[in-house]
């Protein structure tokens, strides 16, 4: 299904309907559809450098496990150029890329904040512009906050 813009659009996970794209009114009996849901604009792509693949792991680890993130990819071998306290700085890092969502972003910013060896870490959250919709239905669904191990 095509939403008004050309974007494809899907249910949001949970729908029992299974009558395409559309997002159910929750507790009121209703089969009356509200609007529908462009999953594409809910995700973000997340940006954060980490000093050592160790630390970014656990970043993402924690991420992951407290479904603020769907995913988290880890690029060891960056090297970051930056002016920090008047000094030039040439070092190597470990890029992470976390997929999340708008809801999310808040949370992650300051589970980032709070467990990050840096006093200002890179935390930079750019919008999706389009997606496979299964994986951005899947990427909703994972970041729905915590859930049992499996």
């Amino acid at each position: 299904v095509v939403g008004a813009a050309g974007g494809a659009l899907v249910c949001r996970p949970g729908c029992v309907r299974g009558w395409g794209p559309c997002a159910w009114r929750r507790g009121s009996g209703s089969t009356r559809m509200t609007e529908p849901i462009d999953l594409a604009r809910q995700a973000r792509v997340v940006l954060c450098t980490a000093p050592t693949l160790e630390i970014a792991e656990t970043l993402a680890r924690g991420l992951v496990e407290a479904g603020l993130a769907a995913c988290v990819n880890l690029w060891p071998g960056v090297r970051s150029v930056y002016r920090w306290e008047g000094a030039l700085h040439i070092d190597d890092e470990v890029q992470m890329v976390i997929k999340t969502t708008d809801a999310q972003f808040t949370a992650l910013e300051r589970h980032l904040q709070s467990h990050h060896p840096y006093d200002t870490p890179e935390i930079l959250a750019l919008e999706v512009a389009d997606g496979s919709q299964a994986y951005l239905a899947w990427l909703d669904r994972q970041c729905q906050g915590p859930r049992e191990p499996t």
